[in-house]
This record gives structure tokens, C-alpha cells and sequence, in this order.
């Protein structure tokens, strides 16, 4: 198969492109490496690769800012946590129409009662904010681990209904996206959005709720691989250890309820080693959660599971036998030896050979977030600053809305498995490109490089000049085109498909001067309408190619 195949293409098929991309595409991961220290070259291609799975897109700057270290260096240096704090989670909604009469506009809205005819407003502003933090995240691999989290353990924003209680869920999940992964699970069971989202919130010892215990084994930490072998019964037993936790709605307070809970023992299958939980009376009946998540992370297929998701979120979705034995397996024993702390992990994972390997790039496809803000970090296009609230509001709705409308509803996963892109036997990433959504990327990419997207006073468009201006040789449309197609995608391309494009730049003449020049005029005057608008249509044409092709699709 190859990575046209990939993306749901015959591979004779026309590109989805408005021009023909003559381009011979290499088959993708599976790899025959394994965790072996990466000791290969340390050049522009491998630091890409690694910002375009770590981060958000991959930034020119941030290119050459990784380039002067090592890889461990590198690596380190992304999984270490950002410097700066978020910005204030502030009231951006009020507007003409609408005004919340418990938060005046610009001040934080947290601490404000939950009121049923806000929420959405506040869902949506959340949402915003989020985003933007994605768009503007520093060098760390937190808003990645946090997409990751939110994919694997997800709740639904709407479903929850309660801007406060998804804030406190992301919260969480940032709190621990990179740290231990039991500890984790524990604070995201004891969630009040999870809890009001799974049904915890309303089970009890005459009627236990079997939802959080079913997914708690199913989707979070066992998984239904082939050695799943938990049983209805272990279900029915983890929801009776589950019974008695409740949620204040008045004061966001979770508390255990001894009246609710079953205090008879819980008796657990042949796959937890037949494990016994006492029953317990009163308050100490809120010690059997623990209990039981030391008998769930304690079964090798825990390990194994995390591992597996962590592969397919970062580094390929299909797992074979030989990747099973050589990555999977000994990424598990590292976990399970460091106590489910994530990070040794990460740094196996991301310092191996096998996450550099050649076939291993370029064999995934963008998310619709990772799409949208990778390229609007790589232009380095900016949202409406915070001092900006109506704008940024309306301008970051817009984004969102964009992500929704190319399958990917961000805090709103279409249920709780999470997106079926991730999970899905054996379709996997070729969820995210449809007849439908396909088309909605091309004309995303038409409308903020050609016109832009516009909010009140704020209007962000690809600056094609500004991207090119900090390339070296730019002048030489030679260099020009190895060096962009070598930054925008993650795997090459013909040297046919290069020449159309350095036929774009010469606006097709045969003499490299015909850019050259053009661009010295620009430089000497960037000033003149004259000479900025002469390489500006010519670089539009040029990027519009380039981010049309399916290759662009690709990370």
C-alpha cells in the first residue's frame, strides 16, 4: 500500500489537487526497528518529522532552533513542561445580543453558578481558548499529550453541559498528561464531568451503573485485544466498587456517599488472578477504588493497551507482530517498571530508531486540528490578540467551527471511544479524509491564502512573503523549492512536480532570472505595491500547489 492508497486514493487516481502531483510515494510504516537508540542523521528532515508528531505543525524557527542540539536534546527539551502559564480563562461571549449577568465582559467566569442558557456560550468560549492555546503553544509536547488524553479518556463538552466542569476536566488532564497514568485514571474517575458523563454520579448499591465500570476496562485501560479476557462479571463487580461517589452540582464537591455503596465483596475473574475486594463499611467503602485500580494496572494487558494507543497517536496506526514484539512489549515493561509514569516512555519512544525511521514519515494523516493549526503556526499567522476578546471570540468560533466541519468537534469526540481515527479496525486515519471533508480542507486552504478570515477590526491571511522571507536563498527558485517542499511535507516528491513549481516562480519562463530579480526588486523596496504584488501572486500560486496536494495531507 501506498501512501496515496493511504489517504483513500487509487494510486492511478488524479490528485486531489487542481494540478496533477507527479509524485511516486514509498510504502509506509510498519518498520523492522525497534527501540534502539537513534544514532542515524540529525538534519531537516528528522527534525521536522519529530515537531510534526510532537507538536502542532512544524515551524520554520522552531526547525532551526532544534537543529543546534542533539536529539536526546531535542527530545528532552519537548517534553519538558512550557514556561508560561495559559492565559486567564475570561467572559469573550457578551455581545449586542447577549449578556451574562453574572460576569461582566473581559472578567474570568469559572467561579460564576452554572445557568443552563449560558453554558453553550461558555462551552464555545472554552473551546476558543483551547485552541488558541494550540495555535500558540509553546516548544513542549503538552497541548499533544493533552489531545492525546482527551482522545483516549474523553467526556463530551456538550453532553456535560458545564463550561466549568469541562474546564476542570481539561485541567486534569493537563495536570497529568505527562506524569503517572494511574494516578490519572483515579482523578478523571472522581471527575464531575466524568461523573455526570458516564452515569457515576447516579450509581448506587440498589442499582449500580455498569457504564464507567465497562469503559474504565474496555476503552481505558484493558482494552478488547485479543488477551482481554475481563468478563461481564468483572463489569458488574467494578460498578459495585464504583457505587457511592457523588458530585455536589451546587459546589463542584466529589464525596462518597456510604449509604449508596454496595459494601458486600467483589469477587473478580481468572484474568485479575481471582482477585477478592472486601466489602467495607461507611467512608472506609471509598477504598475499594483504589483497590481496584491496583488490581487493573497490575495486569500486564494494561500496560500493553496504553502502549498500543500511545503508538497509534504518535506514531503509526497499523501494529504487527513485529512492531508488537519490538516496540509494544518492551515500551509496556518500561511502564509497568517506572510504575506507569509516562515520561520514560515518551523518551524511549521518541529517541528510537524506530520513530526515525524512514518508512515511518509521512505515513499518518493530519488530524483536522493538527491541519488547521499546523498551518497556521508554519505561516505564523496569528488569532486576534487577548486584548482583542470580541474579536478572538469570533475569529477562534470560526476555527472551531472549521475543525467540526472536517470531522473533528474539539471537546466534543463523537462519543466516548473517543474519534474513530485512533481505533477503528482497519480504516483507522482514513477517517479523516471523506468526499466531504477532503474537499472542505482544499477550500479552507483557498480561503486563508487568498482572502483571508476577518473579525471586527482583525483580519488574518498566509503570509507567503513573510514565510519566504526567512528562508535562506530565497532569491534562487531552485533552493526555493527544495528547501519549502522540504518543509511542508514529510516525504519527497518528484523532481517533475518540483520543476511546475519552479515554473510557477518564473511565471512560466525558462530563466531562473525571472524570480531572481523579481525578488532583489521586492527586498530592496518591500514597500512598493508594484514589486511586493509581483512575487506575492507568483508565491500565492506557488504555496496554493503546494498545500493542495494530498502529500500536504500527510505527517
Amino acid at each position: 500500500m501506498d501512501r496515496r492508497t493511504l489517504l483513500g486514493l487509487s494510486p492511478k487516481a488524479p490528485p486531489l489537487a487542481l494540478v496533477p502531483s507527479p509524485v511516486r510515494l514509498s510504502p509506509p510504516a510498519p518498520v523492522d526497528s525497534g527501540l534502539e537508540p537513534y544514532q542515524g542523521p540529525w538534519a531537516f528532515s528528522q527534525v521536522s518529522h519529530l515537531l510534526r508528531r510532537l507538536l502542532f505543525g512544524a515551524k520554520w524557527e522552531d526547525i532551526q532552533y532544534f537543529l543546534q542540539m542533539s536529539p536526546p536534546e531535542a527530545v528532552g527539551y519537548l517534553l519538558a513542561a512550557p514556561a508560561t502559564a495559559l492565559p486567564e480563562l475570561v467572559n469573550d461571549y457578551n455581545d449586542d445580543d447577549f449578556t451574562d449577568p453574572d460576569v461582566p465582559f473581559g472578567e474570568p467566569w469559572l467561579e460564576a453558578p452554572k445557568k443552563d442558557f449560558i453554558e453553550a456560550r461558555r462551552i464555545q468560549s472554552l473551546k476558543n481558548w483551547w485552541l488558541g492555546n494550540i495555535i500558540g503553544q509553546e516548544r513542549s509536547v503538552q497541548e499533544k499529550m493533552l489531545m492525546f488524553w482527551h482522545n483516549h479518556i474523553p467526556v463530551e463538552f456538550s453532553a456535560v453541559f458545564h463550561g466549568r466542569w469541562n474546564h476542570r476536566y481539561l485541567a486534569t488532564l493537563r495536570q497529568h498528561a505527562m506524569g503517572n497514568a494511574r494516578a490519572l485514571v483515579r482523578a478523571i474517575t472522581l471527575d464531575p464531568a466524568m461523573l455526570h458523563y458516564l452515569n457515576g454520579q447516579y450509581n448506587d448499591a440498589g442499582a449500580p451503573d455498569e457504564n464507567y465500570a465497562r469503559e474504565l476496562q474496555e476503552l481505558f485501560c484493558i482494552g478488547l485485544g485479543p488477551d482481554s479476557d475481563f468478563t461481564e462479571g468483572d463489569v458488574q463487580a467494578a460498578a459495585r466498587v464504583l457505587t457511592g461517589w457523588r458530585v455536589d452540582y451546587e459546589t463542584d464537591e466529589v464525596y462518597f456517599h456510604p449509604p449508596a455503596h454496595d459494601s458486600a465483596d467483589k469477587q473478580f475473574s481468572a484474568f485479575y488472578g481471582n482477585t477478592l475486594i472486601a466489602g467495607r463499611q461507611g467512608d472506609e467503602g471509598a477504598q475499594e477504588l483504589d483497590e481496584m485500580l491496583d488490581m487493573i494496572f497490575a495486569n500486564p494487558e494494561c500496560a500493553l493497551f496504553i502502549c498500543r494507543k500511545l503508538y497509534r497517536f504518535f506514531v503509526h496506526h497499523e501494529i504487527d507482530n513485529l512492531t508488537e514484539e519490538l516496540v509494544i512489549q518492551p515500551l509496556a515493561e518500561i511502564l509497568r517498571n517506572n510504575n506507569y509514569e509516562i515520561m520514560p516512555v515518551l523518551e524511549t519512544l521518541f529517541n528510537s530508531q524506530h520513530f526515525f525511521d524512514y518508512l515511518a514519515k509521512g505515513a499518518m494523516i493530519k488530524s483536522p486540528v493538527d491541519f488547521l493549526a499546523g498551518l497556521f503556526r508554519e505561516f505564523n499567522t496569528p488569532v486576534p490578540p487577548l486584548d482583542m476578546l470580541a474579536a478572538r471570540y469570533e475569529f477562534n468560533s470560526t476555527l472551531t467551527w472549521l475543525c467540526s466541519h472536517f470531522s473533528q468537534n474539539l471537546g466534543d469526540p463523537p462519543h466516548v471511544a473517543g474519534w474513530p481515527a485512533y481505533y477503528q479496525i482497519p480504516m483507522f486515519v482514513k477517517h479523516w479524509i471523506t468526499t466531504n471533508t477532503m474537499p472542505r480542507r482544499a477550500e479552507f486552504i483557498d480561503w486563508i491564502l487568498w482572502s483571508g478570515i476577518s473579525a471586527d477590526d482583525f483580519h488574518a491571511q498566509l503570509d507567503v512573503l513573510g514565510a519566504v522571507a526567512q528562508l535562506p536563498d530565497a532569491g534562487d527558485p531552485n533552493a526555493l523549492t527544495d528547501t519549502v517542499l522540504g518543509w511542508m511535507y514529510s516525504i519527497e516528491v518528484s523532481g517533475e512536480f518540483r520543476a511546475q513549481l519552479k515554473s510557477i516562480l518564473l511565471s512560466g519562463q525558462l530563466s531562473d532570472y525571472y524570480w531572481t530579480d523579481a525578488w532583489a526588486a521586492y527586498l530592496l523596496n518591500p514597500d512598493d505595491p508594484m514589486a511586493s504584488d509581483v512575487v506575492r501572486h507568483r508565491l500565492q500560486a506557488f504555496f496554493h500547489t503546494i498545500l493542495h496536494q494530498a502529500e500536504y495531507q500527510l505527517c
